[in-house]
């Protein structure tokens, strides 16, 4: 087998929860009484041209959100919105672990606006793990775009059979796979150490 030398990580539902993925929307619209089918309708419309940094996060939300007058400010509903992004500890010291000692390259490929990409970057404390952020406000395109991985191997200069993929979605996968890429389906912390360790990826967990 070809030694792995590059890393990719999904952010949401890996290193952390979802950012604005169905269950944080249904917590926002109960949060401040917005109702589902007026909101859903408009969000389907602009989501992937929001992701694919097309429109702005204050766009997205004059459409879906401040259409019509609201009790509530866009800083409140923004502030309500980031505050659902947790990060998933144990992942994120996999991922430590990886990248101390420069033997591999890790970097993130995900789906996200650029204003909650950049906040969760910097409340999971990613700056300091990771080589580069490959995300679709930033490619220009959404994963499972097969564009969306050849830009991230081009980016990166990483050949598939030295690379493998954590995501949490089978659909992200596949063309990972077809690439001839390695791939790994997020269920756990510890079902990633041990799949990565199969692949032989060497890393150390002791003390985190």
């Amino acid at each position: 087998m070809v030694p792995v030398k590059y890393i990719f990580f999904d952010i949401g539902g890996v290193l952390g929860t979802n950012g604005w993925d169905r269950e944080q929307r249904a917590r926002a619209l109960e949060h401040f009484h917005i109702d589902t089918s007026n909101f859903q309708e408009r969000h389907e419309e602009v989501v992937g041209t929001l992701e694919a940094g097309r429109i702005t996060l204050d766009e997205y939300l004059d459409i879906t959100v401040f259409s019509e007058r609201r009790d509530f400010t866009k800083l409140e509903f923004r502030d309500y919105m980031f505050a659902q992004s947790q990060p998933f500890p144990e992942t994120i010291a996999i991922a430590r672990s990886v990248a101390d000692g420069c033997r591999y390259r890790v970097f993130t490929m995900n789906n996200e606006s650029d204003e909650l990409n950049r906040f969760r970057i910097d409340s999971f404390g990613l700056c300091d793990i990771f080589d580069a952020f490959l995300s679709s406000c930033w490619l220009g395109v959404r994963k499972p775009a097969r564009m969306f991985y050849d830009k991230a191997l081009s980016i990166t200069q990483a050949k598939p059979a030295e690379s493998v993929f954590v995501d949490d979605r089978e659909q992200n996968l596949g063309p990972a796979r077809t690439l001839g890429m390695h791939v790994i389906h997020y269920k756990s912390a510890g079902q990633v150490s041990g799949e990565l360790a199969a692949l032989g990826v060497e890393f150390n967990l002791e003390g985190r």
